[in-house]
């Protein structure tokens, strides 16, 4: 495994309270269930309680609130534009041929609950885990 600068070495000196934390950021996904943005408000306050005790809480929490907000607000307000959009047309037939782009915009959120699960899985185990193409932009803010 790599070493970033940026971060604490892997699992030794990471303590149980700071692998739950950063698992409870990534995880906090799971709460755009139920309400709507209640996991990037969950990410952020994270964020805000550890960005001075904890470098490797504050960075899984803003990662996981980034994440959340493109993945999950992003593409949910895309998804339900492009039905909007394709059952406007629904009557020509433009509509209905822009139904499976509607139909792959509408899986991203829940392909982005499943990369969640899997970040809050190796900050249980105190990995270094980072999103595709967040997490290094992530890490360089904190260089």
């Amino acid at each position: 495994m790599e070493e970033h600068p940026t971060l604490p070495a892997p699992e030794a000196a990471l303590s149980a309270e700071e692998r739950q934390w950063a698992m409870l950021a990534h995880l906090s996904i799971l709460l755009n269930l139920a309400t709507a943005l209640g996991g990037p408000i969950a990410a952020f306050l994270i964020y805000l309680f550890y960005r001075e005790r904890s470098r490797y809480v504050a960075f899984h929490a803003l990662q996981a609130l980034i994440f959340q907000l493109l993945a999950w607000v992003v593409a949910g307000v895309a998804a339900a534009g492009a039905w909007f959009l394709s059952l406007t047309l629904a009557a020509l037939i433009v509509g209905i041929c822009l139904m499976p782009v509607a139909c792959l915009l509408s899986l991203i959120p829940l392909g982005a609950l499943a990369y969640g699960v899997v970040g809050a899985i190796a900050c249980s185990r105190g990995e270094d885990f980072r999103y595709w193409l967040i997490g290094d932009w992530v890490a360089a803010s904190f260089g």
